[in-house]
């Protein structure tokens, strides 16, 4: 897989998370075994919501920067989309 992704998970408490890493998918299993971020290890389990590719890690974290800064309705609006690659 080629460039990085910005993804949001839901937490068990509806809470939601966002992150970026190479493999969404792989990054899930570390945060679902307690290894992931340290918001997410008392919140599970988790669940990928939101996935989007970005073309390098600069570009990941302004998108992930931009995501936090939304307000909930917002990333309520874009975790209730179908999981997504490549916006």
């Amino acid at each position: 897989m080629a460039g990085w992704q910005v993804y949001i998970l839901e937490c068990a408490d509806g809470s939601l998370y966002t992150g970026i890493a190479r493999d969404a998918v792989a990054r899930l299993d570390v945060h679902n075994r307690g290894r992931g971020a340290r918001y997410t290890r008392s919140r599970l389990p988790v669940r990928l919501v939101h996935v989007e590719t970005a073309a390098d890690r600069g570009a990941a974290l302004r998108r992930e920067h931009a995501i936090r800064q939304l307000g909930t309705v917002d990333k309520r609006a874009l975790a209730r989309g179908p999981v997504k690659e490549g916006e």
